[in-house]
Formats: structure tokens, sequence, C-alpha cells
């Protein structure tokens, strides 16, 4: 009998090879596919990064530039509280997030776009006095840099999912090809192991079954011959006896070339 080794615990039998074949075959395309699945999010991912590097080096430029246009603003206005004016001045959000869904994969990864309603700018009459258009491209800035944090989120977030389920698939696909297949073509050796045995002892015992019926039909026709010999002989000596009685009563009679008398 084969060890037991690493491999399933089944009993050899042609149903259960069977049922291995089909479970190793599905393993190898099921880590196929994740194979293709973890190459295309690694794709993705390395995509991601270097976007989120770009949009990082983008962020830092257009805050620098932001800062600098709001103390442009500062200088401009001079003394007055610009932050009361534009905080009394905005009535609603115009620059506003949606958020959808992309498909990579079979993983949904959040995105989020930024866009402005229409409506009348609350900004209009801010700096009417003085520094006007100083507070106008000021807004232009932080509404550019606003959207760059916004794709900046939306990297980041589809960022940190794409790692956590890279290493799930990763997890995966290492278990299938270094456990799963390597379990069941253990367990298939075992068992076409097992149904060899198990054949070659039924070809010992079919052949020894054979020997025995071969012998046993050449005794039997051994003592058939044996019989028959030994009835002809016993029918040659009956038929020698009953020949020498004949002769005798033929002899002591002795009329045997007489012709009939008819009276």
């Amino acid at each position: 009998m084969s060890g037991a080794g690493n491999r399933e615990p089944v009993f050899p039998t042609r149903q259960s090879l069977g049922a291995m074949k089909s479970k190793l075959k599905g393993a190898q395309i099921g880590h196929d596919l994740l194979k293709r699945k973890s190459e295309a999010l690694t794709k993705r991912f390395r995509e991601i990064t270097r976007r989120i590097d770009e949009a990082k080096r983008k962020m830092g430029r257009v805050m620098q530039i932001a800062a600098f246009s709001l103390a442009e603003v500062t200088y401009a206005v001079g003394g007055n509280n610009i932050a009361y004016q534009i905080q009394e001045s905005a009535k609603q959000a115009r620059f506003r997030v949606r958020t959808k869904q992309e498909n990579v994969s079979g993983v949904f990864l959040p995105q989020f776009e930024s866009y402005t309603t229409e409506g009348n700018n609350d900004f209009g009459l801010t700096g009417l006095g003085k520094g006007g258009q100083q507070v106008q491209r000021c807004r232009e800035t932080y509404a550019r840099a606003v959207e760059t944090l916004v794709e900046l989120a939306s990297l980041q977030t589809a960022f940190v999912i794409l790692d956590e389920v890279i290493k799930v698939v990763n997890r995966r696909v290492n278990a299938i090809e270094h456990v799963i297949i390597p379990r069941t073509e253990n367990t298939i050796k075992y068992i076409n192991s097992e149904l060899d045995e198990l054949d070659r002892e039924e070809f010992y015992r079919l052949k020894k079954v054979s020997g025995k019926k071969e012998r046993d039909a050449a005794a039997a026709e051994v003592e058939r011959v044996s019989k028959q010999r030994r009835d002809a002989e016993k029918e040659e000596a009956e038929g020698r006896e009953g020949g020498g009685s004949k002769e005798e009563t033929q002899d002591l009679l002795g009329d045997q070339d007489n012709e009939d008398v008819i009276f």
C-alpha cells in the first residue's frame, strides 16, 4: 500500500479518480483565471500609483500658486477681513462632488468626479471696492486646487482598495498553486498506484485460476483417456473370450456343414 503523504483522504476507486481529475481541472482553470485577474489588477495598480505621483506633484504646484494668490488678495484688500466677506457671500455650494463606480476585473473602484453647478456667482460683488480681480483669480486657483484634491482622493481610495484585493487574490493564487494542485496531483498518483496494484492482484488471481482450471482440465483429459483405454482393453478381452467358446461349440456338434432335411 502507498503511503499517506500530502493527499486527500479518499478511497481509491475509479469514481474517486474521476472526481479528483475534475477537481484538478477546475483548480487549474481557477488558477489561470485568478492569475489573469491578479495581472490585470497589478497593471491598474501601477497605473494608479503613477497617477498618484503626478497628482501629488501637481497638487504641490497648485497649492503653491493658490497660497501666493491668497497673499495677493490679502495685500490688495488691505486690512479688510476678506474671509468674513466670502463667508457672507457664499449662500450654497457651487462646487460639488459626485461618485461613480468602475469595474476592474470584478473589483468595483469608486471614482470621485467634481462639477460646478450653474447659477449666480456669489462672488460677483466680493472685492468690489478694491482687489476684485485678485479675488476672482484666487477663487479660480483654489477651484483648480480642489479639483486636483478630489482627483487625488479618488486615486488614493482606489489605491487602498486595489492593494487589499491584490493581496487576497495573490494569496488565493499561491494557495491553489502550492497547496491545492500538488495535493490533488498526489491524490491522483496515489489512486492510480492503488488501482494498478489492484489490477496486478486481479491479473495474478485470474492467472492462478486459469492455471488451476487448465490443470484440472488436463487431469480430467488424462482420466478420460485412461478410462477409454481401460474400456477398450476390457472389450477386447471380452471379445477374445467370446470367440473361443463359439469355435468349441461348433467343433463339438460337427454339423455346421450338413444341409437341412425337409420331411
